[in-house]
């Protein structure tokens, strides 16, 4: 999907992204972890072409990001930030029906297809049923699925969340990163998430990578991730790696 290679961001003097190579698969769940200040939203708004990066380049599907017209990027990539806007007046169903712009411009006639994909969409982050609720009165992790139900609507290739549950409870965040993973693996659309929660990111991804100091530091499978050295070195702090006593995963325990 994406293909980094020699990208740099400096602000006001310092490096605070720099990636000599880095390559995102196409229709994979990626998780991006790194401690705060490593440089992951930077890469998000980069990837999301909200941010020019100082130099380097940024191939999606093979074509420079910066060659895409607004609406075949949108088609090709959607995009949800850390901060979401208010949504008032706008009911959940509404909320989803924006995903299908990139598809429609400002003029054309809805159609029957808009009407399933939004429903469908609504369906598979399992806020269907508040199809109808304001999306100010829906609990976080309610708005948050409507949220993400809007992004998928979009139809596009993949989806970049940054930080989608960071907001939200431990029972929340786990109900929306199943949800997204499910999606991924039913749809086939891929998923670039920023998550902080280790074992969250273990049991759903597909990828991980890690960032640190603006570097890559890791890129491999959530099985690899679970090393205590490793996990040590990447976050400064010391980890004990066992198994879940209900399925046998394994799992990272802070010291």
């Amino acid at each position: 999907m994406f293909r980094i290679s020699d990208l740099t961001v400096t602000y006001g003097g310092r490096t605070v992204l720099d990636l000599e190579r880095l390559h995102i698969a196409p229709g994979r769940f990626t998780v991006i972890l790194g401690q705060n200040g490593s440089g992951k939203s930077t890469l998000m708004k980069i990837l999301a072409r909200q941010q020019r990066a100082g130099s380097g380049q940024v191939l999606l599907e093979d074509k420079p990001i910066e060659q895409y017209g607004q609406s075949e990027f949108a088609r090709t990539v959607a995009y949800l930030s850390q901060n979401l806007p208010e949504a008032p007046g706008l009911d959940t169903r509404a909320l989803c029906t924006l995903g299908r712009y990139p598809w429609r411009g400002p003029f054309a006639r809805w159609r029957r297809e808009d009407d399933q994909i939004v429903q469908k969409c609504l369906r598979a982050m399992n806020v269907e049923h508040f199809a109808d609720t304001l999306v100010d009165h829906l609990s976080g992790g309610e708005r948050q699925r409507g949220w993400i139900a809007m992004a998928l609507a979009q139809d596009a290739s993949c989806v970049l969340l940054d930080e989608p549950v960071s907001a939200l409870d431990t029972a929340h965040q786990v109900e929306v990163v199943s949800h997204l993973a499910r999606q991924n693996a039913e749809t086939g659309i891929g998923v670039v998430a920023i998550l902080h929660d280790i074992n969250l990111a273990a049991r759903y991804a597909d990828d991980i990578v890690a960032l640190k100091q603006g570097r890559l530091a890791f890129r491999g499978s959530p099985e690899e991730l679970l090393d205590g050295s490793l996990l040590r070195e990447l976050f400064g702090h010391p980890f004990s790696i066992t198994r879940h006593p209900r399925d046998d995963r394994l799992v990272a325990l802070s010291d």
